[in-house]
C-alpha cells in the first residue's frame, strides 16, 4: 500500500485542483463521496442509488420516512396530513403552505403534472408500474402506447398539428381515466386500483416527488415524427432546476463534482443544520479512502478498496474492546449511529458496517434472441439454472468481498421484511448443474457459444466476474469472455438488452416484497432481463388483490420461489453489507438503517474533538 500512496495523493490533488479550476468556492460545510456519478436528476428517469441519494436532498414529496423508526414509518412532508377512506382505496392529501426554491407556490396540480409524466410511456419511467397503482394508471399507459404507435404509422398533412391534437386528447384521457384529482391548490385526491398497504411508503419514495412544471415545460417539445412529448434534460441543470427540498443545485460538472446549497425557502428550513454540501467525483477506491483520511472528505457512502476487509476487521476489534459499553448503550435504546457517537475517539470507529436492503446478482438475458440476432441459449431456464447451481457463492464473498456479507439464495434479503418467509433457493450442486446443461442439449458445454459476461468498470466487479467465469469454465466446460465497459455505456447496454449475462444489483425502495419482485414482472421498466412468465405475473396479481396480509405474503413467497428455484432469470450472489466512513464524533445524524435513506439536512457537524 505504501508504494500506492504517492500516486494516489497525486490523484487527490488533481481532483482537488479540478474542483476549483472554473470557479473558486469555499470548502462546503459537508463534503461527501456518493456511490458513483449521478446520471440524472429527473425523477421519471431515475433508477440508481446515487441519483436517489442526491434527489432526496433536492426534492420533497407528500411524505418522507421517519429515520428514527425501525420500519421507516411515513411522516408528513409537503402534505401536512392525509385521510384514508374506510375501504383503503382513496387517499386525500392536505398540502401545507410550501413554496419552490424560486418562490412559486407548491400546489396539488404540480403533483398531477409530475405523476402524469411518469405515466407517459415515452418517458420510459423505471417506476411507471408504481404509478399504475393509481386507478386507471395502467389503462392510461396502455392507451397512450397504442395512440403513439398509431400516430407513428399514420399519414398526416400537418404532423405538427396532428401531434398537438394527440397531446390534447392525451390530457383529456388522463383526466377522464386516472384517479388523480386536484380540487384546489392544497388538496390532492388519489384513488387506487385496490387497497395497497404500502402506498404511503411508496409515496415517500423520491420518485413520487413533484417537479416544477414551468421549468420542465420550458424543455418539452412534441415530436412530429412520433407524436411523443420529448423532454430535454436542461431543466435539471444548475440555474434551471427549481427544487422543493432542503437544498438547491448550485453546480454540477460531469465527472467532476456537484455542489448543493441550503434552500432558504424550504418549508422545514429550521431543520437544516448545514449550509452547503460538496459531492466530488473520485472514481479510484483507494483515493476515496485517502481523501477521507486527509480530511478532504467528511463522509463516504461506500468503501470498496481491496483492503476494506482489514478496515472491517479493525472495526470489529474496536467493538470487541468496548463490548460492555456498547451493550449498555444499546440496552438504553440508542441506535447504531448513536452508539458510535458515544464511544471514545478512535480511527477504527470511522468505519461503519451494517446489513443493507440490497442484493448483488447477475442478470440472464431471457429473450429468445440476442441483440446480434443469434439464438439465445439463456432463453432456456435449464441453462440458467445450470449456470446458477455451480457457483460457490460463499467462496466469492469470503475471498473477494471479505466483509462478512451473506451469500444469497434469494433476491429479497431474508429477515429484512417482518413476517415475510423467504424460499430456500437453489443448492450449490455442480454435478446437478452439469446434468441440467446436458438435458438442455449442451453436454459438457458443447454447442454453447462463447458466453459474454458484461460488467461496469467501477468497484470490485472485475474480480467477481473473473472468479465466476473461472467457475463456469471449470464446472461446465464453457468459454467465457469478460466485457468491461464504462458505467454509462454499461447501463445503456443493459437497458437495451445488449448482453448475455450482466452484473446487476437492487436495493429495495420501500418496505414490501414487491419492491424486489416487481423488477421481474413482464414489462416492468426495471426488468432488464426481458423475463416473462404468466405464472409469475399471476401470483403478483393475485397477491395485489389479496386483503389478508399473511395470505398475501404467502403468494409473494411463492412468486420469489419461482424466480430463485425454477426460472432463474437472475442469479443472486450475495446480500450487501453497507460500509460508510465518517467520524461519528464530528458528523452526527447519519442513519444506519438498511434502507440507506439519508436526509443530510439532519446531519449535525460538531467541532473536531
Amino acid at each position: 500500500m505504501t508504494r500506492l500512496l504517492a500516486p494516489l495523493l497525486v490523484l487527490i490533488l488533481l481532483a482537488a485542483s479540478a474542483l476549483v479550476a472554473d470557479r473558486p468556492l469555499p470548502r462546503a460545510d459537508l463534503v461527501i463521496l456518493n456511490r458513483g456519478e449521478v446520471s440524472t436528476l429527473d425523477a421519471t428517469q431515475m433508477s440508481w442509488l446515487q441519483d436517489f441519494r442526491v434527489a432526496v436532498m433536492l426534492f420533497d414529496g407528500l411524505s418522507r420516512y421517519d429515520l428514527d423508526s425501525p420500519d421507516l414509518t411515513p411522516i408528513p412532508a409537503l402534505a401536512s396530513s392525509w385521510d384514508i377512506s374506510p375501504d383503503a382505496t382513496t387517499y386525500t392529501f392536505h398540502l401545507r403552505d410550501a413554496v419552490w426554491s424560486n418562490g412559486d407556490a407548491i400546489t396539488s396540480r404540480d403533483f398531477v403534472y409530475s405523476w402524469r409524466r411518469s405515466l407517459l410511456p415515452e418517458n420510459a419511467a423505471d417506476y411507471a408500474k408504481l404509478f399504475q397503482l393509481i386507478k386507471g394508471g395502467r389503462e392510461f399507459y396502455a392507451w397512450r402506447t397504442r395512440a403513439l404507435a398509431d400516430f407513428a404509422a399514420g399519414s398526416y398533412p400537418d404532423r405538427d398539428a396532428a401531434a398537438l391534437s394527440l397531446w390534447n386528447q392525451t390530457l383529456a384521457e388522463f383526466d377522464r381515466v386516472v384517479g388523480l384529482r386536484a380540487p384546489d391548490d392544497h388538496t390532492l385526491i388519489v384513488e387506487l386500483e385496490r387497497p395497497t398497504p404500502y402506498f404511503l411508503d411508496v409515496v415517500s419514495f423520491v420518485a413520487f416527488a413533484p417537479q416544477h412544471p414551468a421549468s420542465v415545460r420550458a424543455h418539452e417539445r412534441l415530436d412530429p415524427r412520433t407524436g411523443a412529448m420529448v423532454t430535454s434534460p436542461g431543466w435539471t441543470q444548475p440555474g434551471s432546476l427549481v427544487s422543493s427540498g432542503a437544498f438547491t443545485l448550485e453546480a454540477w460538472r460531469f465527472k467532476r463534482d456537484m455542489r448543493l446549497a441550503r434552500n432558504p425557502r424550504y418549508w422545514d428550513a429550521a431543520s437544516i443544520s448545514i449550509r452547503s454540501i460538496a459531492i466530488p467525483v473520485i472514481a479510484d477506491a483507494n483515493a476515496q479512502v485517502l481523501a477521507f483520511r486527509s480530511g478532504a472528505v467528511d463522509w463516504t457512502s461506500d468503501i470498496t478498496p481491496g483492503y476494506r476487509g482489514e478496515l472491517v476487521r479493525q472495526k470489529s476489534l474496536f467493538d470487541a474492546e468496548h463490548a460492555p459499553v456498547i451493550a449498555r448503550l444499546r440496552a438504553q435504546g440508542l441506535s447504531a449511529a448513536q452508539v458510535d457517537e458515544a464511544l471514545p475517539a478512535d480511527p477504527r470507529n470511522h468505519v461503519h458496517a451494517f446489513p443493507s436492503f440490497g442484493t448483488y446478482f447477475y442478470n440472464f438475458n431471457c429473450r429468445p434472441s440476442l441483440a446480434s440476432g443469434l439464438p439465445n441459449p439463456f432463453a432456456d431456464a435449464r441453462v440458467r439454472r445450470a449456470f446458477a447451481m455451480c457457483v460457490d457463492k460463499a467462496a466469492l464473498t469470503r475471498s473477494i468481498r471479505r466483509i462478512g456479507e451473506p451469500e444469497a439464495a434469494t433476491l429479497i434479503p431474508p429477515g429484512s421484511i417482518a413476517r415475510y418467509a423467504s424460499p430456500a433457493g437453489l443448492p450449490f450442486d455442480p454435478p446437478a448443474a452439469r446434468a441440467l446443461l446436458g438435458q438442455a442439449g449442451y453436454p459438457q458445454g458443447e454447442g454453447l457459444p462463447t458466453i459474454e459476461l458484461l460488467y461496469n468498470s467501477e468497484g470490485e466487479h472485475d474480480q467477481i466476474a473473473q472468479a465466476t467465469a473461472k467457475i463456469w469454465e471449470r464446472e461446465l466446460g464453457v468459454d467465457v469472455r469478460l466485457v468491461r465497459k464504462e458505467v454509462r455505456t454499461f447501463r445503456e447496454d443493459v437497458k437495451s438488452g445488449r448482453f448475455m449475462i450482466s452484473r446487476a444489483s437492487w436495493f429495495g425502495d420501500y418496505g414490501d416484497p414487491t419492491t424486489f419482485l416487481d423488477i421481474c414482472r413482464t414489462g416492468d421498466g426495471n426488468n432488464d432481463r426481458g423475463y416473462t412468465s404468466p405464472e409469475y405475473d399471476r401470483l403478483l396479481d393475485e397477491a395485489a388483490r389479496e386483503l389478508d396480509p399473511a395470505r398475501r405474503f404467502e403468494l409473494l413467497s411463492r412468486a420469489e420461489s419461482l424466480l430463485v428455484e425454477k426460472d432463474l432469470p437472475l442469479l443472486p450472489l450475495f446480500h450487501y453489507s453497507q460500509l460508510y466512513m465518517y467520524d461519528p464524533r464530528r458528523v452526527r445524524g447519519v442513519s444506519a438503517h438498511p434502507r440507506q435513506v439519508q436526509y443530510l439536512h439532519r446531519v449535525r457537524l460538531e467541532a473536531s474533538p
